[in-house]
């Protein structure tokens, strides 16, 4: 998940998801996108649910994403970071068991202390 800003949208970054899900990109005399020139193409090409890997875009300033961080920032410090994990599978188990004990035993509210001023120029 990733703000709209350019560098989210690059040729280079094209060129990586196609090298790791095997997709044959079309490359001109220069060894650049040929088809995917324009940044909306990129950004189509990016998208396209049936890659393995593909980019969800939010828009600019999304100050709600601030909350979704500090969750998995919880996530990381509390189960991730000196973790051990013997199959993506117990992976996968061991963050519904986290998911389910955080939420049983240390969920509160994240305190939003935005006011809604608007920006004084």
């Amino acid at each position: 998940m990733v703000d709209q800003l350019n560098i989210h949208q690059s040729e280079a970054l094209v060129k990586l998801v196609a090298k790791e899900c095997s997709i044959e990109v079309q490359l001109d005399g220069k060894g650049n996108l040929g088809h995917i020139k324009a940044m909306a193409s990129r950004r189509t090409f990016l998208q396209n649910p049936t890659h393995r890997i593909h980019f969800v875009y939010t828009p600019k300033h999304t100050s709600w994403l601030n909350q979704v961080e500090l969750w998995f920032s919880i996530l990381v410090r509390r189960l991730l970071k000196r973790g051990s994990f013997n199959s993506v599978e117990e992976l996968h188990q061991r963050i519904l068991e986290f998911i389910e004990y955080f939420n049983r035993t240390m969920a509160k509210p994240f305190k939003w202390t935005y006011k809604g001023r608007p920006l004084k120029v």
